[in-house]
């Protein structure tokens, strides 16, 4: 049982927070590590909280008071697994030495309490390893935060081999934050994992959203009359919302109004292609972007998406039925995840394959508008993530330690 937070900023005036996100593909490790840094600063009066990002559109998000990022070069892996650089003119391991400097650099000037880590032991290429080593000698609480579901175990395991991962989390990191319950899924699952390092795992449970008080763009409101169909980043996101195109196109029956996200880093090509399929269709909308997509779900009556872990984030948080339709490829992680929710009854699914055949995916669609929300099909399930990690940053804060590095210090 974690300690509930009493106080608010007492004792915290000078705290400061680092956090890492590696952002290489999509805009999941941007979006949980704000979502951490809003929270923190909004508990902790005098806490303040540096991220330091690769996500090419970093600066589009809005930001609480107290909470800046600092943007390293960006590196986008591909389809295939690869990497390359943002820059053409620059190649790959330049972009990399760049980033390990900029990322030292930034530790020995911020000189943090506590540094996060998002998803990436080692950070990419092993860009952090060296500040976590620095870090580590000067006292810095190390904090590895990991989500629900990673990737199947064997992908995972043979990743983490190569570098002796396994071994390097367990001798430089104090915590492991893991970012859901633990009665849904362990993301270390099938792999080999040291007693000493189970020991530093907290299940802190998902990580809460909520809408914002006021909109600083000039997108309108909209009225919730709609299903909103999101692809996260859309770097992989085109054939979802191809597929719900052709269902609306070939159901006329199918007459529920769409919102289509097709995200910021869809391939131009694909994203015309898109638009031009949907002008015809009276119920279609699309949009490219939305930095406040918590405001979208927010006002949805049903959500279309990938999955990824905000994405189930925000369903829970909203209580918004869900269609969930996850990709395959590099990682399982969606499918897993998909998986497991469709067993605890948070979600509805369709499996990849056979959302090509619009009347099938018209027909799950229409379901969906019937389906109840996840506080009626799923009720004991909350969302506790973000006052459970702020009560491990309290008590680190007022001094004291976790019971397994105080018995290794004695």
């Amino acid at each position: 049982m974690l300690p509930k937070v009493k106080g608010m900023s007492q004792g915290f005036r000078d705290a400061r927070i680092l956090m890492y996100s590696h952002d290489t593909f999509g805009l999941g490790h941007i979006r949980r590590c704000m979502t951490i840094a809003n929270h923190l600063v909004e508990t902790f009066q005098g806490a303040h909280v540096l991220i330091i990002s690769g996500a090419t559109i970093a600066g589009a998000f809005d930001y609480r008071s107290r909470v800046d990022y600092v943007k390293i070069p960006s590196v986008i892996k591909l389809r295939n697994g690869d990497y390359t650089s943002m820059d053409e003119h620059i190649n790959l391991e330049e972009t990399l030495e760049m980033r390990q400097a900029i990322i030292r650099q930034t530790a020995e000037s911020f000189q943090p309490d506590i540094f996060i880590v998002d998803k990436e032991p080692l950070g990419l290429r092993r860009e952090v390893e060296d500040t976590l080593v620095y870090l580590k000698s000067r006292g810095t609480l190390l904090v590895l935060g990991l989500r629900d579901v990673m990737d199947a175990p064997h992908l995972l395991d043979a990743e983490w081999r190569r570098n002796d991962v396994m071994a390097k989390i367990d001798q430089l990191y104090d915590h492991v934050w893991v970012y859901g319950p633990p009665d849904f899924h362990d993301p270390l699952t099938g792999l080999d994992v040291p007693p000493s390092l189970r020991r530093k795992m907290t299940f802190v449970g998902f990580l809460q959203r909520k809408a914002w008080k006021s909109r600083a763009t000039a997108l309108p409101k909209r009225d919730g009359d709609y299903i909103l169909v999101t692809t996260g980043g859309g770097g992989d996101g085109y054939e979802l919302v191809r597929d719900v195109i052709n269902a609306y196109q070939a159901d006329p029956d199918l007459t529920e109004k769409a919102l289509i996200v097709l995200g910021p880093y869809m391939p131009g090509e694909q994203r015309e292609a898109l638009k031009q399929a949907a002008a015809s269709h009276n119920c279609l909308e699309v949009i490219e972007f939305d930095n406040r997509m918590e405001d979208l779900i927010a006002n949805a009556r049903a959500i279309v998406a990938m999955g990824g872990y905000n994405t189930y984030c925000e369903i829970l948080s909203f209580d918004k039925p869900a269609l969930i339709i996850p990709r395959m490829v590099p990682r399982q992680e969606q499918l897993i995840r998909a998986m497991r929710a469709t067993e605890l009854g948070l979600v509805a699914m369709l499996h990849p394959d056979h959302s090509s055949d619009g009347m099938r995916l018209s027909a799950a669609i229409k379901e969906l508008l019937l389906r109840d929300p996840p506080s009626a099909t799923a009720p004991d399930y909350r969302l506790e993530g973000l006052p459970n990690l702020s009560a491990i940053v309290q008590e680190y804060l007022q001094g004291k330690r976790p019971d397994y590095l105080t018995a290794v210090e004695s």
